[in-house]
């Protein structure tokens, strides 16, 4: 069992994690399914709670926040000592961790790596805080007594439970002995001892049949200090109460059920052992925490605490508490004068809609319950808030440049416009022309033009009406230009003028622009639409920054490169290896600088992280960070008008977190990557002294003699240059087989390189820029295996248990699909690779004779039906029974 102390503290102070180029400053929401802790006492009011990886401290008479940082899963359950001074954090997931921190100073003091296969379920600190008992996630579930404090071996006592007992959800110390537990799922309740020196348990039995009375399911279970009983509530609103009934021969405590109390006509959800308490208007409530015992004396003559329910009705003195329920709200009660005060309001479904004021310091989340909030992101204060009636579900949202209005696009098709300070719909401002969920909606940079992209691969665009004040907005027109999913939507503005230009992306890998000065009523023109991928599948697009003197779009796609295409032409104008963290980039925007700045930077999210990029790019993954931003999807992200600020929203998770965003850590990390060819030398395999680079200099050499003439006797002149046409030829000789498409894009990107500074085109490429190319053009991590097998399983036919294609048919497709190649070079490159034609075949020799008996060696050599296998091992030459994760370069 790995267990060591944390290394890194992260807390809400920004010099806690001054190293990041990213630090999380504050968190929206929280995790309704899990219990806030009320860790208030004479100098401070705190509560505890949870946001998806996160745990939060968060102080509700300043309002501030302290991060409990370092999970990387979600939190699946919190324990707090008795004193509160500890907090046990832990989640689950693949590689979970247990986290124990000191809460007076907010510092790690303990950490426990992979405690359990899958993660924790429950956990609770032993009454005196010295021991941790964890209940794993996973079945057979397995019940750990950790000794937290020790600085040897942590963990005293492991049991695992029979299969047949279900996954126990619940687990508490008996506050009197360490060496009692109780734990419980729906529909059982499983008791412990360690006494004896060994862990035992015993599983009591309860039906219905036992009382005459329905139990209900289990809720949870304590104990009561110094008294052998256990209580167990129920949804039923009971309380079962447990007795001892002797013990067995190994001397474990034997439980049965005394009897069974009825307390309400609801379920119980919460039990803890202070009291009861009424009329709380928060929703119904899934967890209850008491403050530190009470430090002063209580007048009893002059207070206003409620009555118990005894015949005498004396004052039922209780601390005060907080209360969290599932509406995800956090209430805290005063229980003298019983007042109630709602201390943080969150979303209790997911949050997609995410937009922030281009001018002032506000940020606007909606979520599918139909909420929207408006927050002054640097006082932590919410400005306003609407909810919308049900089924309206808030998808996107997005602030119009000037700040003055609100566009809100719903899952049921409804388009809104607001005022963005009072959040009330303009006249005749709802719009409805679309059945599918608005997906996307941008303004244009003059406010006259409001654009929406739909589920149903549609774009629908409104016209404003300035002068019209009883109707501000007219919708103009609608085009479904897509045939698949629209990724990308946004304005820009046209070179020449200033009207706007608009532009969708979509997974059909086709860029349409639209011609909005030819578009009228019911009629949405198109201007352009260009396939602009062949087979990777673009994920986001942007307008790159103008540092150019070119204006360019700047691309991503599902294989990790992000290229940049001409906003006129549309040609593809440079290829660059992006982010490479575990996912491709879902949505990028370029931060707002000063115009002092040397450099532009990308704000970017994948599936689960969110990123930073400097500007321009080029390749070098050092100019690139990212940190894990939500355990589960990153589903939108926006920045802040000045550009300190990024925001992510995790989706399901309800939550929102706000990272400062840190330039010089990033550009302090761009030198420590190396200068110059270094970090492209390293993502080479062996580096510059390696294998790899010896063989690409010799082909580069090579390259010069091919370009001279092999045969020729003429003097050699050496240069430090290739022409371009040799390009493709270096490429594949080192296993980067790219398509003619491809080869296109490379010499493209070196022939233009230079044309718009001295209008000459760049003929010849050195061997640092060549390196540059293959880093940036080759694929980013090669292609696995298992792809030829799944290509055959969408073509073939499945025929003993292996998916084959005919022969012919095979022939057939290699001509007709993908890109155009003639019956004389399918035969030639077939000849060279089944071995009857001369290696390099025309590429070398300038011509080529296709061999007479070509049909019949080609039968020959090649089965009637070819599988993967097949096609690999007699055309390819190489076998497909390599482990998974091992790749064959493309």
């Amino acid at each position: 069992m790995d267990t060591r102390n944390l290394e890194k503290s992260t807390s809400g102070s920004p010099a806690a994690s001054a190293s990041n180029a990213l630090n999380m400053m504050w968190s929206f929401g929280l995790n309704r399914n899990l219990p806030v802790v009320n860790m208030a006492s004479d100098d401070r009011k705190v509560v505890l709670y949870v946001s998806a990886h996160t745990g939060v401290l968060y102080d509700y008479e300043t309002n501030k926040q302290q991060l409990l940082q370092g999970h990387c899963n979600s939190i699946s359950c919190i324990c707090v000592s008795n004193d509160k001074r500890w907090v046990a954090i832990a989640d689950q997931g693949k590689n979970p961790t247990i986290v124990i921190w000191d809460a007076q100073n907010t510092v790690p003091v303990q950490t426990f790596f992979d405690p359990h296969k899958d993660g924790v379920l429950a956990m609770t600190l032993s009454n005196d805080s010295k021991y941790l008992a964890t209940l794993s996630a996973s079945q057979p579930q397995e019940l750990c007594i950790w000794d937290w404090t020790s600085p040897e071996n942590n963990l005293l006592h492991t049991l695992q439970l029979d299969d047949d007992i279900p996954l126990q959800t619940h687990v508490s110390f008996r506050p009197d002995n360490n060496h009692i537990l109780v734990s419980n799922s729906e529909r059982q309740v499983v008791f412990y001892s360690w006494e004896s020196g060994e862990l035992l348990y015993d599983v009591p039995s309860l039906t219905d049949k036992d009382f005459n009375r329905t139990v209900g399911n289990y809720c949870q279970s304590v104990f009561i200090r110094n008294v052998i009983r256990a209580f167990t509530a129920t949804s039923a609103g009971n309380i079962v109460v447990w007795d001892n009934k002797g013990k067995d021969k190994r001397g474990l405590p034997l439980k049965k059920a005394l009897k069974i109390v009825r307390v309400q006509e609801k379920a119980i959800t919460y039990l803890t052992t202070v009291g009861k308490f009424n009329n709380i208007d928060a929703g119904p409530i899934n967890s209850i925490s008491f403050a530190s015992n009470l430090s002063k004396i209580v007048d009893l003559e002059r207070n206003e605490y409620p009555r118990d329910a005894t015949i005498h009705g004396d004052a039922f003195v209780i601390p005060n508490f907080t209360v969290s329920t599932t509406l995800a709200q956090i209430a805290h009660i005063v229980s003298d004068g019983s007042r109630v005060e709602i201390l943080l309001k969150g979303h209790d479904t997911a949050i997609n809609a995410l937009a922030t004021h281009p001018l002032e310091p506000r940020l606007a989340i909606g979520s599918n319950s139909g909420i929207l909030e408006l927050w002054n992101y640097n006082t932590k204060q919410i400005l306003r808030s609407r909810i919308f009636d049900k089924p309206a579900l808030i998808q996107c949202i997005t602030f119009d440049p000037k700040g003055a209005f609100i566009a809100c696009g719903f899952t049921n098709g409804i388009v809104r416009i607001m005022n963005a300070i009072t959040l009330e719909d303009l006249p005749q401002a709802i719009f409805k022309y679309s059945k599918d969920s608005i997906s996307h909606v941008c303004f244009s940079h003059d406010c006259k033009y409001l654009a929406t992209a739909d589920d149903d691969f549609a774009v629908s665009v409104y016209q404003s009406q300035l002068r019209n004040d009883d109707e501000p907005w007219v919708y103009l027109g609608r085009q479904r230009a897509h045939y698949k999913t629209i990724k990308g939507l946004m304005f820009g503005i046209a070179l020449d003028t200033n009207f706007p230009r608009l532009i969708s992306i979509g997974k059909d890998r086709v860029l349409v622009e639209y011609d909005l000065t030819k578009s009228t009523k019911d009629d949405l023109q198109i201007l352009s639409s260009d396939r602009i991928e062949q087979s990777a599948v673009p994920t986001c697009i942007t307008w790159y920054p103008p540092i150019t003197k070119e204006n360019f779009l700047l691309l991503a796609n599902d294989q990790f490169k992000l290229k940049l295409y001409n906003s006129t032409t549309k040609m593809c104008r440079k290829t660059l290896l992006g982010p490479t963290y575990g996912s491709p980039l879902q949505k990028m925007e370029i931060l707002l600088q000063d115009s002092a700045s040397e450099h532009h930077y990308l704000a970017f999210i994948t599936n689960d992280k969110v990123g930073l990029q400097i500007v321009p790019i080029d390749g070098n993954p050092h100019r690139t960070m990212t940190l894990m931003a939500h355990p589960g999807r990153v589903v939108n992200m926006a920045c802040s008008c000045d550009g300190q600020y990024i925001f992510t929203s995790g989706g399901s998770d309800s939550t929102v977190f706000m990272w400062k965003t840190n330039i010089e850590a990033l550009e302090a990390a761009v030198h420590l990557g190396g200068e110059g060819m270094i970090p492209f030398y390293n993502l080479m395999d062996g580096g510059r002294d390696g294998e790899l680079f010896a063989e690409l200099e010799n082909y580069f050499y090579y390259a010069q003699i091919r370009t001279q003439g092999i045969d020729t006797m003429e003097s050699r002149k050496v240069s430090t240059k290739v022409v371009l046409r040799q390009i493709p030829y270096i490429m594949r000789a080192l296993g980067f087989y790219p398509t003619e498409q491809e080869i296109d894009d490379m010499i493209n990107e070196v022939k233009f390189s230079q044309y718009i500074e001295t209008g000459k085109f760049v003929e010849e490429i050195d061997l640092e820029t060549l390196i540059k190319l293959y880093i940036n053009h080759r694929p980013a991590f090669g292609i696995p295996p298992d792809r030829l097998n799944q290509v055959f399983q969408t073509l073939g036919i499945e025929k003993n248990g292996q998916f084959a294609i005919n022969r012919g048919e095979l022939l057939k497709l290699l001509q007709s699909k993908g890109e155009h190649i003639t019956e004389s070079e399918l035969a030639e490159c077939l000849g060279t690779l089944l071995g009857y034609s001369d290696i390099g075949g025309s590429l070398e020799t300038a011509s080529y004779y296709p061999t007479e008996n070509g049909e019949t060696l080609l039968e020959e050599q090649l089965s009637e039906d070819i599988s993967a296998n097949t096609f690999a091992d007699q055309v390819l030459g190489f076998p497909l029974n390599a482990e998974q994760d091992e790749t064959v370069t493309k």
